[in-house]
Formats: structure tokens, sequence, C-alpha cells
């Protein structure tokens, strides 16, 4: 496994390979599918909807033993430490993000847009249960986007999705977009654009995202209603001002 934090620091994103073995994923794989398997179509608590893209469940390590031992892995979480640069991070969810065949191109986005959190320490792991091959919809970075700014309202919308198409091209950001095998992992950070595939393929493309940042975070005050949402959705009883942390964003390195 290696890890390269001035290629994460340069890029915003990152490939690490054989952060898990393929035992470790054939075991992850069968209870992440119980769990999407029992809750899928439970509502996830945000306003936008995913349905057309993916089958979605949300904080996956609050629905059984097995799947928070997957989710609280230590070795993911040193990762993500070592990634940004800091002695300790905080879960702030989890995704089971299942895309079935047929399901049409992530639009591009940023995920900081929908975090209050008042910092730049954050990213998310995306960690596929199956080899992805790039019929199957892998992921699409827009390297050097992180630093970005300017970039305007960054919801996800086929008009974000245009402007920031367009934003990426005058701009000139590299693209960077390979198959991801099983075992291996995508980092990237919460301002970094990035997009994914369709899948063309006739499998369910399988993942698990993990988000973290940077233990003693503060909270920002909401800057639109998705990060009012998510403040009392995965912040529970924290308020602007204060440090991010509740029960449900315990330290996991």
């Amino acid at each position: 496994m290696h890890i390269d934090p001035q290629a994460f620091e340069r890029d915003g994103h990152t490939q690490v390979r054989g952060i898990a073995s393929r035992d470790e994923i054939g075991r992850y794989r069968g209870v992440i599918r119980s769990v999407v398997d029992e809750h899928r179509g439970q509502a996830q608590g945000r306003i936008d909807d995913y349905s057309k893209l993916f089958t979605q469940v949300t904080n996956i390590w609050r629905m059984s033993d097995a799947a928070r031992e997957i989710v609280f892995f230590r070795r993911f979480a040193e990762v993500a430490a070592q990634l940004l640069g800091v002695p300790s991070v905080r879960l702030y969810h989890d995704q089971a993000l299942f895309k079935p065949a047929g399901a049409d191109r992530t639009p591009w986005h940023q995920d900081r847009y929908y975090w209050p959190l008042d910092t730049d320490r954050t990213l998310t792991m995306w960690l596929p249960l199956v080899d992805v091959e790039m019929q199957m919809g892998s992921m699409i970075f827009a390297s050097g986007s992180h630093r970005a700014s300017g970039l305007g309202d960054l919801i996800i919308s086929p008009e974000t999705d245009r402007r920031l198409t367009s934003i990426i091209k005058e701009r000139a950001w590299p693209i960077w977009s390979e198959p991801v095998r099983a075992g291996d992992a995508t980092f990237h950070a919460g301002a970094t654009l990035y997009s994914a595939g369709a899948n063309r393929s006739d499998r369910v493309r399988e993942v698990l995202t993990v988000i973290y940042f940077a233990t003693g975070t503060r909270i920002a005050a909401p800057a639109n209603p998705n990060q009012q949402v998510d403040l009392e959705v995965f912040l529970p009883g924290a308020k602007p001002g204060e440090e991010a942390k509740s029960e449900l964003n315990p330290i996991l390195y």
C-alpha cells in the first residue's frame, strides 16, 4: 500500500492500491449488500434525491455490528489522516452507493458545498466492493480544482453540471479517470470537483464511501439549505462555532 500525501495535496485526489485484501473486500461486500437490501428505499435525510442514480443507504455503521466494524476500520482512517496531514480524524458519515446497470452519469459537483464544516481538511474514501471498469462508471476528477474559487452555486443540477463542464475546460484542469479494482480506493478532498461515468455494464456498481474530517474542526454557519439539513442530520445537537462532534461523529483515528 503506497500513500502519497503530496500528490493528494497537489491534485485533490489520489488512488491507494491494496488498502484492503480481496478476502476482506469479499467479506465487506456480503455485509454491506445485506444492509442495502434491508434498508433500500428509506429516506436519507437529504434535500436532493439521488434515487435515479443510486440505491443509497447512509450511516450503515448504525445498522449492524459488522457494518460498524467496516466503517470504523482503523487502517482506512489512518490513511485519511495521513493524506490530510492531521493527527486525528472523525467520521462525518458513510454511504453505501449502489449504482444499477443503466444509471446515468453522476453530474459534476463538489462535496464541501453540502458540509457545514469550517475547514478544508475533509475527504471522502470511495471503496469499490467489485472491480469497477470504465464502462461501470468509475470516478472522474478534475485535478487541481480543489484550490479554485469563483465557481458559483454548486448544488447538483443539470445547469451546474453544464457550467462546471465549461469551467473545467476553460481552466484546463487535467481529468483523471481509471478503473478501480476491489481492494483499492480513491480519496478526494471535499473541495475537489468530480463526476462518475454512467453504468453501461450489466452489473451493479457497489461502493462504500466514508467521509472524514480533521478532529477539532469547528462548525460553520450553514451557507445554504443543504448545509442546514446536514447540520441537523449528521451533527445533531451541535451549533455553529462549536467543535464539530456528536454521537454520530466518533474519532476513528
